[in-house]
Order: structure tokens, then C-alpha cells, then sequence
């Protein structure tokens, strides 16, 4: 694998591929995945390959400090989205002679949040191609595009992070090997979240909170509300802690947003954990969660354990639809409290 993906966290077969498209690169190409996983750490150096080639230190500072005359980085204007003028722009910028590169590089390192028009604007671009232009779109699934867009694009898919590639990476940065591990925990194999977090004390909490959330659960509603209240209070901290120093308004608000949302899925994917693993154990099987207290995983039938841990999964399938997180949250802590 070539130096220029040389401190990008696993992701070994997409830069391996990206390595292999800058000889021949394509119009556009759309980096999918979940949030925080490193897709745009990913696309900012494919940037830099594609406008200086693999050994041009200057032009990889450049790109990575987003200041390359050839390098337009698009982004929503606002906390919202990114509108039709913004796509013009794109699409009269895309005509004009690059400065110093063979070409010129236009990212959207948030491009899900490109309204109906704007991509309908930017369709007529990708539908006559330049071999002087290169689209690099970041999203978290195609379906967040018109079918015409995302057709015409070269389509990357990146995946989570294994937990042992993301402690090694922590730890060859000077964290603790059990830091590092219980930081790779919290982050479910996303990179980006896991530096964010790796020397934040208040992790090794985070996981323990979201494991005893079994125990206090009741059908009670206030309960539910109660707990809920409490996770986003204990979310807060660690979500500011994540947002890097000196961005802008902007960028800051959409920075904390996906944050937050790693963090919740995070969250409830370790609260799933804990009744898959209760009912494994019951029927024999394997658990993941080793330092819990065994006797209480029995504290539930297997049955209720399998629906609880659906549940959970079910809840992260609407936080990530942006439905209202502490309803959300205050609606499922309800109905793991529940008898039935």
C-alpha cells in the first residue's frame, strides 16, 4: 500500500483499490459507510493522489490543510443542507482551468446532505464527464441520492474497523493498551471516533453506563424518561470532547451532530450486547461481555433477551432516521422495563 494512505486505520482493500484508480481515475466516486468510520479521512487523500500523485508531499499538506488552489471542498451551508446554488457554483467552477494540478478535485465530505435539486443540478456534470474534473461524494448510503446520481458514480462501500486493527492503531499512539481497548469498544470499529475519544477519561464510564442499563429499566414511563435524560446527559461531555478545536459555527454543529449520533449507536449497540449475551449464555453459547456479573444476565428469559436485544437494534434504526432522540430513547427503556 502506497504512503499516501499511510496513517488511515484499516480500510487496507479500499486504499489498495483507490492506489490502483489513480492511474486511471474515474468521473466520480461515492464513499459509503457509517459515520465516524474514516470515509473522509479516506477521500481527502485519494484527493491529494489524484492531484499530485503518490510522492507529492506538498500537494498531500495542501489537500489535508484543504487549501490546494485545485482542491474545492463542498460543504452544506449552514447545519442543513446543501442547495441547488451551492451545485451551480460547482457545476460553473468545474468548467474553469485548473491552477496547478492536471485537474481539479470537488469533495462533499457530506453529501447525503445534498437536497433533490441540487444533485438534479449537479447531474448534468457527471452525465458529460471531463477527464480534468474528479468527483469524490461521501455519504453513508446510496439510497441518500436520486438513482441517476449515485449510477454515475464510482461506488466505494467501507465497512467498520476490526476492534484489534483499531487498538493497535491507538496504541502505537502512545495509549495504554487497556485504554485502547476499551476505547475501540466504545467505538464500534469506527477510527475517527475512537482518536476522538482515546484520551477522554470519561469512556470506561460510557460503556458500564449503557451495561447497567438492564438493571434499572421499569415499565414505568417516568423511568424511561428519567433514564433517557440521563444518557444524553452523560453523552454531552464526551461528544464536545470529540468535536475538534477551531472550526467553524457551521462545521462545529454538524461535527457535534455526527458525534453524537456514533455515540448513541455505540451506545445501544453495547446495550444489545448485553442481552444477546444473556441469552447465549442461558442456551450455552458464547458471550462477548466476559467482566459482567453472570448472574445477573439470567435476570431475563432467553425469549425476552432476544426481543429486548431486537428492540435495542430496532432503536438505532430510528435515531439514525433522526427521529427524536430522547423520545426515542425514553420509548425503548420503556419497553425493556415491560413483563411482557
Amino acid at each position: 500500500m502506497t504512503d499516501l494512505f499511510s496513517d488511515v486505520i484499516g480500510h487496507s482493500s479500499v486504499t489498495e483499490l483507490l492506489a490502483e484508480e489513480l492511474q486511471r481515475p474515474a468521473q466520480a466516486y461515492l464513499l459509503v459507510g457509517p459515520e465516524s468510520i474514516g470515509k473522509e479521512t479516506v477521500a481527502l487523500r485519494f484527493a491529494a493522489g489524484l492531484l499530485g500523485g503518490v510522492d507529492d508531499e506538498r500537494a498531500r499538506r495542501l489537500v489535508l490543510a484543504r487549501a490546494h488552489p485545485d482542491l474545492t471542498i463542498v460543504e452544506p451551508e449552514g447545519a442543513a443542507s446543501l442547495g441547488v446554488d451551492q451545485a451551480r457554483e460547482v457545476v460553473s467552477r468545474a468548467s474553469m482551468t485548473s491552477v496547478e494540478a492536471d485537474r481539479s478535485v470537488f469533495l462533499f465530505p457530506d453529501a447525503g446532505a445534498m437536497t433533490e435539486q441540487a444533485a438534479n443540478a449537479l447531474l448534468k456534470t457527471l452525465e458529460e464527464p471531463s477527464p480534468r474534473v474528479v468527483f469524490i461524494l461521501v455519504a453513508e448510503s446510496e439510497d441518500e441520492f436520486p438513482p441517476t446520481v449515485a449510477s454515475r458514480c464510482r461506488t466505494v462501500q467501507m465497512g467498520r474497523v476490526p476492534l484489534t486493527e483499531v487498538v493497535e492503531a491507538l496504541v502505537s499512539r502512545g495509549v495504554s493498551e487497556e485504554t485502547a481497548h476499551g476505547v475501540a469498544v466504545v467505538s464500534g470499529g469506527r477510527p475517527g471516533l475512537a482518536l476522538a475519544l482515546m484520551n477522554q477519561p470519561e469512556v470506561a464510564r460510557f460503556r458500564a453506563m449503557w451495561l447497567s442499563i438492564p438493571a434499572d429499566v421499569s415499565p414505568h414511563p417516568g423511568d424511561g424518561q428519567r433514564l433517557a435524560t440521563e444518557v444524553l446527559d452523560e453523552l454531552a461531555p464526551l461528544v464536545e470532547d470529540s468535536v475538534p478545536e477551531g472550526l467553524a459555527k457551521d462545521r462545529a454543529q454538524r461535527a457535534r451532530r455526527r458525534a453524537e449520533m456514533s455515540l448513541l449507536v455505540s451506545g445501544l449497540e453495547i446495550l444489545a450486547s448485553w442481552y444477546s449475551d444473556s441469552a447465549s449464555l442461558q442456551l450455552g453459547g458464547p458471550i462477548r461481555n466476559r467482566d459482567l456479573d453472570l448472574a445477573s444476565l439470567t435476570d431475563v428469559s432467553p425469549r425476552r433477551a432476544v426481543e429486548s436485544a431486537e428492540a435495542v437494534l430496532d432503536a438505532v434504526v430510528d435515531i439514525q432516521a433522526n427521529l427524536r432522540r430522547e423520545l426515542v430513547l425514553a420509548n425503548l427503556f420503556a419497553g425493556l422495563g415491560s413483563e411482557s
